[in-house]
């Protein structure tokens, strides 16, 4: 795997931040908010320093049953040449429902809705993750999600789920720690129960995001400092591996540089006590 080290997902509100901040090594952008002929200039002034740049996808819906749209794979398959990016990420999720094949109204649901954990559905997902794959310049890496609820008749735990899709299809993984504690709390699953279940030599890079809980549910918000139960995951993860790279997600509510800049150096204190702990 490439090792991409600490990175920051790239947004226009903190794009002068980000290029103040010291030790970034990459940036991650949402694929959908860029035009591969018009990149923002901030952007462009990163690459020419040498920062990897990612895209990011969030419209694929490869969990979904309908095939993946051959323009959503084009226009992700641009981005990703027009940046130069080592791979390109999408989410284990599925996005939009309904259309002709079902003579109703096509649904785009504005969100990342997860994928039931049966074999039927693994299926699918494995079929639709091929095409992808074919339709890509780069390799393709999968993120797990937050979730809110349990589908019924599940047949496979995250881990089980996420390992079966990398042994049939070969596809890295992204994994969001901050997901996972969000299914902690709201699913009731243990993360280092997945973490152990996970094929680890398939990561590509680490997500780590901050939230907040209310009356019991964990909100994933990215608008709020990445907690220590987040941490902790990171941490557990890093027990199990070194990961090629970790990157901070921000998306509202965005802090000043200093503020972004010590949730970097968090990170990187989690990374170098692991180092530590795996030499001792």
């Amino acid at each position: 795997m490439e090792r991409l080290g600490t990175g920051i997902g790239w947004r226009p509100e903190i794009a002068a931040e980000i290029a103040e901040l010291p030790g970034v090594d990459w940036v991650e952008v949402v694929a959908e908010n860029i035009c591969p002929g018009h990149l923002p200039y901030a952007l462009e002034e990163l690459r020419e320093r040498g920062t990897t740049v990612i895209p990011h996808g969030v419209s694929l819906g490869l969990g979904g049953a309908d095939r993946p749209g051959p323009g959503r794979l084009t226009a992700l398959a641009e981005r990703a040449e027009a940046l130069g990016a080592p791979l390109v990420t999408e989410h284990i999720a599925f996005v939009r429902a309904g259309g002709p094949l079902t003579a109703s109204p096509r649904m785009e649901a504005g969100h990342l809705l997860p994928v039931p954990r049966t074999r039927d559905a693994l299926d699918v997902l494995c079929e639709n993750v091929r095409i992808a794959q074919d339709a890509l310049p780069v390799p393709l890496a999968l993120e797990n999600i937050a979730a809110l609820i349990n589908w019924p008749g599940e047949e496979l735990t995250e881990g089980q789920f996420l390992a079966e899709l990398v042994e049939r299809t070969g596809v890295r993984l992204l994994i969001d720690v901050a997901n996972l504690h969000t299914n902690h709390i709201n699913r009731g699953e243990d993360p280092r129960t997945a973490l152990d279940e996970l094929p680890l030599d398939a990561l590509a890079y680490v997500h780590v995001a901050g939230g907040v809980e209310r009356d019991g549910v964990w909100h994933d918000s990215h608008a709020h400092p990445v907690p220590r139960p987040v941490l902790d995951v990171l941490a557990a993860l890093c027990d199990r591996t070194t990961p090629p790279g970790v990157l901070l997600e921000r998306d509202d509510d965005f802090p000043e540089g200093g503020e972004l800049a010590g949730e970097l150096d968090a990170i990187r204190t989690v990374l170098k006590e692991a180092r530590h702990d795996r030499a001792a």
